[in-house]
């Protein structure tokens, strides 16, 4: 990826404005300013982008929404990162990114957010959506009426006329998941489940692929749940505490969200960290500390950051210059590591 317009800004101590002035010879600036960022911009590798001096030129302000639930999460907290390395690089070619943060999952804060950038005149939205019939409703709405083009991320709605969606296959995530915990417990007892929401596409197809994986492979393994944390570290807590008291012969736990420190703070007070068999996803929060801990057994990660950066790259070279996507499903790729696996700098 590129340098951007923002990071010359940085390295020089002044404005973009004043970048885009010194590179783009125009505009008053002093001469020795405008050398000293030629200079900056030259050493970082700066490249000038021809679409983008014609974007600028043309005066075709391209303007993209972005929508982002469970933005307090530390999973989205790492998309967010992706995002804002989108939105430098379509600031940097002349377009404009407009970001809407839910903190939690709502539907109808997702539709004030839709209707918000269609008053605010964006060309085309990436989100997170929810399943709920009258979000599809409204993407169909969006697409087919207003001919805003769509993209989801991280959560899918396929049975609607979204372009794309970028993101992690949850069903197979979901399935990996499930061998992994079928082997650590030996291919028999009682294993949990615990989710974050029911109405979050992505988190409901983990949890589909890991019982109907358990079901092919292991069939003498009982699954118990989902229970439901809503994402929240003592909801989730609660949740293993009602497992364990009704489970005490419990052999496994398989995490589909955020929570994963509830769970395990709960499971040391039972004496169960590390008997209990867990298995969370991602990469990110103190997941490798409880890993180093022995409480989680295996990590499944996925590209926090692409889920953020892509989808908007995806509208921006469709609205330029009406580059279609690759494909209508792009999945990031499924990693998984264990406490052998942990980078060494974190």
């Amino acid at each position: 990826m590129g340098v951007t317009i923002r990071q010359i800004a940085e390295a020089a101590g002044v404005s973009r404005g004043t970048v885009d002035r010194a590179l783009n010879n125009r505009g008053r600036i002093k001469p020795e300013v405008a050398d000293r960022i030629r200079q900056i911009a030259e050493e970082m590798g700066y490249k000038p982008n021809q679409l983008g001096r014609a974007l600028s030129m043309s005066k075709n302000n391209i303007k993209i929404g972005v929508i982002l639930q469970a933005a307090e999460t530390p999973f989205m907290q790492c998309v967010l990162e992706g995002i804002e390395r989108a939105k430098d690089e379509v600031d940097s070619l002349g377009g404009t990114v407009l970001l809407c943060k839910i903190p939690h999952i709502s539907g109808r804060d997702t539709i004030d957010a839709m209707e918000h950038m269609r008053s605010e005149g964006v060309s085309a939205i990436a989100m997170v959506p929810i399943e709920e019939e009258e979000i599809k409703a409204h993407i169909n709405l969006f697409v087919e009426e207003y001919h805003i083009p769509i993209v989801t991320f991280n959560s899918d709605m396929e049975d609607t006329k979204r372009l794309c969606f970028v993101g992690q296959n949850a069903f197979q995530c979901g399935r990996a998941a499930a061998g992994l915990m079928g082997e650590l417990v030996g291919g028999c007892g009682k294993v949990a489940v615990i989710s974050g929401y029911s109405s979050n596409p992505s988190l409901s197809n983990r949890v589909l692929g890991f019982g109907s994986e358990l079901k092919a492979k292991y069939p003498e393994i009982e699954l118990v749940g989902p229970e439901y944390c809503f994402e929240d570290n003592h909801l989730a807590g609660q949740a293993t505490e009602k497992i364990l008291k009704e489970n005490p012969d419990l052999k496994g736990i398989y995490m589909t969200s955020h929570g994963e420190e509830g769970v395990c703070r709960m499971l040391a007070k039972y004496g169960r960290a590390g008997t209990v068999k867990m298995i969370a996803n991602d990469f990110m929060g103190k997941n490798y500390e409880l890993m180093r801990e022995g409480s989680i057994h295996f990590l499944i990660g996925q590209d926090a950051q692409i889920q953020g950066y892509e989808p908007v790259m995806i509208l921006f070279r469709l609205l330029f210059n009406g580059e279609q996507p690759k494909g209508e499903l792009q999945y990031t790729e499924i990693f998984i590591r264990n406490e052998y696996t942990i980078p060494e700098n974190l």
